[in-house]
């Protein structure tokens, strides 16, 4: 069994149901992804947040939609992949940009995330990569309604 846990930085935004329905998803995109006994973590947080932790380990001085920190270890056989980050507002940005509804947006993020503390990667944000054509193929396979509405 998985567990997932879930932490907004700016903890004036606390939605229970949208963090339950976020921890539904994710839970799907592990199972689909043949992923147990995993202790996930994912903090949600605002622009000014994820630039000073892509300033301070990625040595970019600016705002991101999306990091992650792997950590890969297993301990009492549970699996500590790592924790994912998410910029809420970069987010919002993203979606205005690229005409997706926010929820879209927030599933792709998450998606991308674990893809990562999986060990993938990609060169480019190309949709061609292996590894954002797994990402794509999630979304579309997991119906967004029943987890995200």
């Amino acid at each position: 069994m998985n567990r997932i846990t879930v932490t907004l930085e700016q903890p004036s935004f606390n939605s229970r149901s949208w963090i339950l329905a976020v921890k539904r998803y994710l839970t799907a995109v592990l199972e689909l992804l043949g992923k147990h006994n995993w202790e996930l973590s994912v903090v949600f947080c605002k622009d000014s947040y994820i630039r000073e932790l892509n300033r301070q380990f990625r040595g970019r001085d600016e705002a991101t939609d999306v990091l992650s920190f792997p950590l890969g270890e297993t301990v009492e056989g549970r699996y500590l992949p790592g924790d994912i980050v998410i910029s809420l507002d970069t987010l919002a940005d993203n979606a205005e940009y690229f005409n997706v509804d926010r929820n879209e947006e927030l599933r792709r993020l998450l998606i991308h995330g674990v893809l990562h503390l999986n060990g993938m990667d990609h060169a480019s944000n190309s949709l061609s990569e292996p590894m954002l054509k797994i990402q794509e193929s999630i979304i579309a396979e997991l119906d967004p309604l029943k987890y995200i509405p």
